[in-house]
């Protein structure tokens, strides 16, 4: 199959230690040119950050944890009352308009999230029927497309796998309104980690550079950030299918093993935890060194032996661009699932979503951009440099 390798890159394979983060200097860095929208902001480039490494060498305004969110976190899982309920159907309304919400509203939300999601599983179970979906990458008229398509929630239980940020241009909507769409209904919406949901990617990618575009500060970046630690990295629908953003590990062979991760962290760059949400099927057998820097590729024999061992019938992830929307790989050992239609405004691909009924039967609905007057309108041809 053409998979686009999405060649997002970890920091520590950037050319220099600090970089200036730049959608350029993000591009530069790269081995194809899945490039953002080339919305420099003048503010980031004044005003560089250097890069870390790992969580110890962040500045103090930038460490994990500095948003504030997370300091007084429940012991118990939140418990939705009339008055909350009240300011997320409020929220939810705004933001399903394309209008942000305020920095202090994002703070509540942040902090009220955190309550939910810090008491799921590494390994989130999800019961069926369910509607499992890619990435969807700021592009907030075609999430809300996706919902029109694959039905309103509550009424449809949904599981993201990931990369709500960066590369298109509302990110900042688009993770606004899965989060609170997960306080208003937690068990009804599972949103997973991406490699995307990171502190060092975002602030390449886009994310960061449209925090400070919209709001004037990087308060709620970090607010967003800090509660990316919280996320679940995977789920299992029905203990049958095995959802993540990326895929295996060499140091993962069973499921019970993921669960004993240390998942409250900034994505690390080596490591279980990393190659889950970096890792790419691939047409050769065993393990392979990525192109992207970080996770590794494996082969049909390797997700073959995962699902056995396991007693899988499929493991479903995202992270790269398929041109119908989804795509089989390993004899139908895996399937991956990208939803952000006409990627970066320019690859013309479909996008697509897998409904998971009762019995296990699986349906992909597939579907184009959301019209949208003003933004470019493409072919779904895409440039060789895409595939």
């Amino acid at each position: 199959m053409d998979m686009d390798a999405d060649m997002d890159v970890p920091m520590q394979d950037a050319n220099d230690d600090q970089l200036t983060p730049t959608l350029d200097s993000g591009m530069n860095n790269q081995n194809t040119s899945n490039d953002n929208n080339n919305n420099n902001d003048d503010d980031i480039q004044n005003n560089p950050i250097t890069l870390a490494t790992n969580s110890n060498d962040y500045s103090d305004d930038f460490k994990p944890g500095s948003s504030g969110i997370a300091d007084n976190k429940s012991t118990t899982p939140m418990v939705l009352n009339n008055s909350n309920i009240n300011q997320l159907d409020t929220w939810i309304e705004k933001l399903t308009k394309c209008e942000i919400l305020s920095e202090d509203d994002v703070e509540r939300l942040c902090k009220m999230a955190v309550d939910v999601v810090q008491f799921e599983e590494n390994v989130q179970p999800v019961n069926v029927p369910v509607t499992i979906c890619g990435d969807v990458h700021g592009q907030f008229h075609d999430l809300i497309e996706l919902f029109k398509i694959g039905g309103p929630c509550p009424d449809t239980n949904y599981l993201f796998m990931g990369d709500y940020v960066d590369r298109g241009y509302y990110s900042v909507e688009t993770v606004s309104l899965l989060v609170c769409m997960k306080v208003r209904y937690p068990n009804r919406i599972t949103i997973l980690r991406g490699n995307h949901e990171s502190r060092q990617i975002t602030q390449v990618y886009g994310f960061y550079d449209e925090c400070l575009r919209k709001y004037g500060s990087a308060n709620v970046w970090k607010m967003f950030t800090d509660l990316f630690d919280y996320f679940p990295i995977t789920a299992l629908v029905d203990n049958k299918i095995f959802c993540l953003h990326g895929g295996l590990s060499p140091m993962i062979e069973t499921v019970d093993q993921v669960r004993d991760l240390n998942r409250i962290q900034e994505v690390p760059h080596e490591g279980p935890m990393c190659d889950l949400l970096w890792s790419d099927p691939d047409d050769r057998g065993g393990w392979g060194i990525s192109p992207r820097g970080a996770g590794f590729t494996f082969g049909q024999d390797i997700s073959e032996q995962f699902n056995h061992t396991n007693d899988l019938s499929l493991i479903a992830r995202a992270h790269q661009l398929v041109m119908e929307g989804y795509a089989w790989s390993h004899d139908q050992n895996v399937v991956t699932i990208f939803s952000a239609p006409n990627y970066c405004y320019r690859c013309g691909n479909q996008a697509a979503i897998m409904e998971v009924d009762e019995n296990h039967n699986r349906q992909f609905l597939q579907y184009d951009p959301s019209v949208r007057p003003g933004e470019p309108i493409v072919t779904r041809k895409a440039p060789d440099y895409f595939l």
